[in-house]
């Protein structure tokens, strides 16, 4: 039997053979794996890094009726019914995609990672899926990388005290002129999280709902850091 990962309905790429560190990366709404494929080689990492390597892993997010879009069926992390983050949240499809991401991080530690070699990101409403999975994952990882993106459940804060996570590193990334997820409610789940312990990387870009240059270099940076 072959020892290789197998990766379910994701797009997989590895900046060098046998990569040592691996991210998950998490698509938005709509959108699907290869959203984020390109930007791979747009990142400068250090030179022990870039020797290390990284497996990047795009999960394509399940196809399913959006409330928000007439019920228009399109990839989606869970439906969102209605513009205001703190009611009617999509807890079963939350929930059922929090299940597919931690079995792809235990899938990574079964091959041999470390938690600490691993990350999970997104975009979004990948974003919050990457925050609300990571956050209340068994196992401290490298980081979260939570890139124009909200807390879902932002009432049931005191339950992201895992004595497992807190105190890791969390990037997270807003555009100003977010006209898609207001750019209050990323600068305000920062805040939170610091409150909580969490080693919180803020910053702020002149962008939309977007990720930005500026942006693309300083995840180059930040990952550097945390691997």
């Amino acid at each position: 039997m072959s020892n290789q990962p197998q990766y379910s309905d994701c797009v997989v790429v590895e900046t060098t053979k046998n990569p040592k560190f691996s991210v998950i990366w998490l698509h938005g709404l709509g959108a699907d794996g290869h959203d984020f494929e390109p930007i791979v080689s747009q990142f400068k990492f250090s030179a022990e890094l870039q020797a290390a390597g990284i497996r990047f892993i795009f999960p394509h997010a399940a196809t399913m009726p959006v409330t928000i879009n007439g019920g228009m069926p399109m990839r989606a992390w869970y439906d969102i019914r209605g513009m205001d983050l703190r009611r009617d949240q999509d807890q079963e499809g939350i929930f059922n995609s929090a299940t597919r991401i931690n079995a792809l991080l235990d899938q990574e530690i079964s091959m041999g990672r470390s938690a600490g070699q691993l990350v999970l990101a997104g975009f979004s409403q990948g974003g919050a899926m990457a925050l609300h999975a990571g956050l209340r994952y068994e196992h401290r990882l490298a980081g979260i990388m939570a890139l124009s993106c909200y807390l879902l459940f932002p009432e049931q804060i005191d339950e992201l005290q895992n004595a497992a996570t807190t105190g890791m590193e969390v990037f997270v990334g807003h555009g100003i002129h977010d006209p898609v997820v207001p750019f209050s409610v990323g600068k305000k789940a920062a805040k939170q999280l610091r409150g909580l312990g969490y080693q919180v990387e803020w910053h702020p870009y002149p962008a939309p709902h977007s990720v930005y240059p500026e942006e693309i270099a300083d995840i180059g940076r930040w990952l550097s850091r945390v691997f």
